[in-house]
């Protein structure tokens, strides 16, 4: 017969990230922060689980941003340019990412100073045009 001794069944093993409930790898970023930190390896299992959840979260409000600016722009597929202008027009994400985002391009800006207002625009220059026709 295979399997284990006196007919106990075994358990399945289960990964840390299914156990926390999250997609991001907790194992991995756990590896990661032990060979980067300089406490001999040392980092409690809890700050990787808790650095997992803050990062996916980080991850879902971007996407979920991005992914409104692309059904704005009426567009399937989201882009550089769409996480740019989604993380530039969110004051929280803008002074979290300092970063250049490859290909995001700019955003949009004018200055107010430079904008007309409708009431000058109509006044100033409808008579401008009315005294250049005489």
């Amino acid at each position: 017969m295979s399997g284990p001794p006196n007919g106990s069944i075994k358990k399945k093993n289960k990964s840390r990230s299914a156990r926390a409930g999250l997609q991001f790898p907790v194992g991995r970023i756990h590896r990661m922060m032990k060979d980067r930190v300089n406490l001999h390896g040392r980092v409690a299992g809890n700050a990787a689980i808790f650095t997992a959840a803050v990062l996916e979260y980080l991850c879902a409000e971007v996407l979920e941003l991005a992914g409104n600016t692309a059904r704005d722009l009426k567009v399937k597929r989201i882009n550089p340019r769409h996480i740019q202008l989604a993380v530039r027009q969110d004051d929280e994400l803008d002074g979290l990412v300092s970063a250049t985002i490859a290909g995001g391009g700019v955003v949009p800006h004018i200055h107010k100073k430079l904008l007309r207002k409708n009431e000058e625009m109509e006044g100033g220059l409808m008579g401008r045009t009315d005294r250049m026709r005489r």
